[in-house]
């Protein structure tokens, strides 16, 4: 069996979505790609994360063929293969029904900049149109509509995020959720301040010099 490590990983952030409350059920789906083989590994279909096994994670090429698993992979396979065929900076995708944020999506509402934290996401969290859960027509949607961003809203579905690490990917699902709660409640007070372009734009330049080099 190959990519032993990758695979425990996904088993792992599987358990994760669950535990830090991004999904529910079997909802979601996540994806490591292997660069140099051009390959990426993913979630099955339907198997619940916390009786997923290392054996379930499917091994799949950039067209969308099962290179080694025997199990079906997830109906939005094409969903992650559409960045790792275009994009050298995407090692990761993460797919969510977390609850705040898909509130949102189901609004087919963006996300303003109402905290600094978003600026770790882009200027704002976009939110793309409709399309039928599986189909090539979502996988082009979300694609062209993130542009530079590390997350976006799915319409009246649920949230992407993209990074270079799994770690990285999941950490942007997390923060949009937290940035979604925040909307939430705080459009249930009043109207939230937002921040200005220039607050903005220092925000999002901190967050390209943040952590760790």
């Amino acid at each position: 069996m190959n990519y032993l490590n990758e695979r425990e990983q996904l088993v792992a952030y599987g358990k994760k979505l669950i535990t830090d409350g991004l999904t529910t059920g079997t909802g979601g789906n996540i994806s490591l790609y292997m660069r140099e083989e051009k390959q990426f590994l993913i979630s099955p279909s339907g198997i619940p994360y916390f009786e997923m096994e290392t054996e379930d994670i499917v091994v799949m090429n950039l067209q969308g063929e099962v290179v080694e698993g025997v199990r079906k992979p997830s109906s939005e396979h094409e969903l992650h293969a559409i960045f790792y065929r275009n994009r050298s900076d995407v090692n990761s995708v993460v797919h969510t029904h977390s609850e705040y944020a898909t509130t949102f999506a189901c609004l087919n509402q963006e996300i303003e900049p109402l905290h600094y934290l978003i600026g770790s996401i882009g200027e704002k969290i976009r939110c793309c149109a409709y399309k039928t859960f599986g189909s090539p027509e979502l996988a082009e949607e979300a694609f062209q509509q993130i542009k530079q961003d590390k997350g976006i809203l799915l319409g009246n579905h649920g949230v992407l995020t993209i990074g270079d690490s799994l770690g990285k990917a999941f950490e942007a699902a997390k923060d949009i959720e937290f940035i979604a709660k925040l909307a939430y409640r705080a459009l249930s007070i009043g109207t939230p301040v937002l921040l200005n372009q220039q607050q903005l734009q220092e925000a999002v330049d901190k967050f390209g010099t943040y952590g760790q080099p």
